[in-house]
């Protein structure tokens, strides 16, 4: 099969040139070919790499009544995505060979897009206990997370750290301290105070950073912070990494969009961390500028309309983001001069890429075909109803945005085209 993307603008990685581009068994060709199955028109779109999701809830085995595999992977190759990475929470949770097996069979039978798994850093992913079978996981699995749960204690923390870098795999942390648990949902400020709300701390994110920081001085092992949301967070990690400190982080969408004043009584708005406050947002901005900020992930977490029906109080945690995230940002970020588009596509196709040790990221000759077409013209409004996902909550319901993407493909087979091109 070859196909012809004809004067697309093409992402270069330094910015974009117009030219021809050809997808021929799996791979790129920036060569001239008169003969081509297929030919899309690309005038007016542009052509980035395929977006990289590192922070994915895809909710199988266990939790198929949330999402699956499938739907799953189809809204993220909706939204632009080639890859992602797929969290442990999982039932059963993803500790040992067997039961990552079990996750892998589903992938390999359901899954659109690449999907690569973590597996758990404990044997229970609460944090707490024995370590998980690392050495039985490292060959499949991207890296290890308990994401959900923060590792409880310093002295596990190592353990893990140790053993992960003996087997050369990254510890992909969900910072929370549970001891500075209140109760609570959302974060301790002016909505918290006016509308009578516990919050959780900012500490609670932070203080484990800190402590996770120095464990990485000690043993000398990659570190990866998820979605960070304080201030303070990204000013721990912006001075670990002028000492050395083998340490990346990511952020998403709704904490570089809104603050707590933005926050409504639905629970569209309950994510953890929650959204913080307007002097944190601007911090996580300057973050991604100044290259504190490695990735911008969506922490995709899909639930039934019922869980998420119960306000702020009663709402389980999580949103979804994979059909939202590059037109929100492009929107709110890139059109309005904060951020540029090269920078963009870096923190959400390249810099994940590079971290994690994946394939493609570069739109060169012979490269794995794993790239998205993009239309930066065409506008709309955000309307859940029309996802592909399972999960309809999002805090972007009705945000008018600009972007949307054309054709995904994933080792050069077309996995998403857009009906309306």
């Amino acid at each position: 099969m070859k196909t012809l993307l004809k004067n697309g603008n093409i992402f270069t990685g330094n910015g974009f040139e117009k030219r021809d581009v050809f997808v021929i068994d799996g791979r790129l060709s920036l060569s001239h070919f008169d003969r081509y199955d297929e030919r899309i028109d690309c005038d007016s779109f542009f052509i980035i790499p395929g977006l990289v999701d590192v922070h994915v809830h895809l909710r199988e085995p266990g939790f198929f009544y949330k999402e699956s595999i499938k739907t799953g992977t189809m809204a993220a190759a909706r939204g632009g995505y080639t890859a992602v990475c797929a969290m442990p929470n999982l039932n059963p949770v993803p500790s040992t060979a067997s039961a990552l097996r079990q996750q892998l069979d589903i992938i390999e039978r359901d899954a659109v897009i690449k999907v690569y798994p973590y597996g758990t850093i404990t044997k229970e992913q609460n944090g707490r206990g024995a370590l998980s079978d690392m050495e039985a996981m490292k060959d499949q699995v991207i890296a290890f997370s308990d994401d959900g749960k923060g590792v409880q204690t310093g002295e596990l923390m190592e353990e893990a750290m140790i053993k992960a870098k003996a087997l050369n795999k990254i510890i992909v942390a969900h910072c929370e301290d549970e001891t500075l648990l209140d109760g609570g949902y959302i974060h301790d400020g002016s909505y918290a105070k006016k509308h009578g709300h516990k919050g959780i701390c900012s500490e609670s994110e932070w203080g484990q950073v800190k402590r996770d920081i120095e464990l990485c001085k000690k043993t000398g092992a990659r570190y990866h912070v998820c979605h960070i949301s304080t201030k303070e967070t990204v000013a721990l990690i912006r001075q670990a990494k002028a000492e050395g400190v083998k340490i990346t982080c990511e952020t998403t969408p709704h904490y570089l969009i809104f603050c707590d004043e933005d926050l409504q009584e639905d629970g569209r708005f309950k994510m953890n961390p929650p959204i913080r406050s307007a002097e944190d947002r601007e911090a996580l901005i300057e973050g991604l500028l100044d290259g504190t900020i490695d990735v911008i992930a969506t922490d995709h977490a899909p639930h039934r309309q019922e869980e998420k029906s119960r306000g702020l109080t009663g709402s389980a945690f999580g949103i979804v983001g994979l059909e939202t995230a590059f037109p929100v940002l492009y929107t709110a970020l890139v059109k309005t001069g904060k951020l540029s588009l090269e920078k963009l596509i870096h923190l959400m196709a390249v810099a994940p890429r590079q971290i994690f040790g994946m394939e493609g990221g570069f739109l060169q000759e012979g490269q794995v075909a794993d790239l998205t077409v993009l239309d930066l013209e065409d506008s709309y409004r955000v309307n859940p109803e029309e996802f592909l996902s399972k999960g309809r909550s999002t805090p972007f319901e009705g945000m008018e945005v600009t972007g949307k993407t054309v054709a995904t493909f994933v080792n050069g087979e077309k996995v998403y085209e857009n009906k309306h091109i």
